[in-house]
C-alpha cells in the first residue's frame, strides 16, 4: 500500500508541480464498506487542491482504537510528500496542531485550522479575544461571515470570524497551553 500511496504522489507531482496560490484541503475519511468481521475500515488522509479539483495523494492511517489519533500522525506523513511551496492548507480541527503548524510553515506554506475544544487554552484566549474586539475594546480588525441554513428539521447558523491579528498569541502564552 505504502509502495502505490507514494508512486501515486509522485505522478501527480508531475501532473501538478507548482501548488503556489492554491488551496489545499486536508481531511481524513474511513471507506465505506471497507470494513469485514476481521479487519477494520480502511481509514485514508488526503489531500485535495480544490482549485484544479485534483486529488493530490492520499496515505492511510494504522488503524487500532483511535482512528483520529491515527489521522493525527498521518497528516504530517501526507505533508511531506507533497511540495506545498505557496499553498495554503486548511485541516479540520483534529488537525489542528503544534506538530502539523510547524510542518505546513516549514514546507514553505500557509494555513488555516479550524479550531474547537480540542485546544481548550487557545480555543478560550481566541473567544477572549473576539469577545474584546467585538466590544471595540481592540483596535485590531476582523472578518465575519454569517450563514443561515435550514436543513434536517432544524435552523443553523455559521459564523465564521478571521483575523490576522496574532500578536495577543505571543503575550497571552497560557491562552496557547504552552508555559
Amino acid at each position: 500500500m505504502k509502495a502505490f500511496e507514494q508512486c501515486f504522489i509522485n505522478g501527480v507531482s508531475e501532473l501538478c508541480p507548482a501548488l503556489a496560490g492554491q488551496h489545499i484541503a486536508i481531511d481524513g475519511k474511513a471507506v465505506r464498506g471497507s470494513r469485514s468481521a476481521t479487519h477494520p475500515a480502511l481509514h485514508l488522509v488526503s489531500a485535495w487542491c480544490s482549485d484544479t479539483g485534483l486529488s493530490l495523494g492520499q496515505v492511510s492511517t494504522q488503524v487500532s482504537t483511535s482512528e483520529k489519533s491515527n489521522e493525527i500522525t498521518a497528516i504530517p506523513e501526507l505533508l511531506a510528500a507533497l511540495n506545498l511551496e505557496g499553498a495554503t492548507v486548511t485541516i479540520d480541527a483534529m488537525g489542528t496542531q503544534h506538530t502539523i503548524a510547524e510542518a505546513i510553515v516549514k514546507a514553505g506554506a500557509s494555513y488555516v485550522l479550524a479550531l474547537k475544544d480540542n485546544q481548550p487554552g487557545l480555543a478560550e484566549g481566541v473567544r477572549r479575544w473576539f469577545a474584546a474586539a467585538q466590544d471595540g475594546g481592540l483596535e485590531s480588525s476582523y472578518w465575519e461571515h454569517v450563514e443561515h441554513d435550514k436543513g434536517h428539521g432544524r435552523l443553523e447558523t455559521r459564523v465564521c470570524r478571521v483575523t490576522d491579528d496574532l500578536a495577543w498569541a505571543g503575550r497571552d502564552r497560557a491562552a496557547l497551553g504552552r508555559p
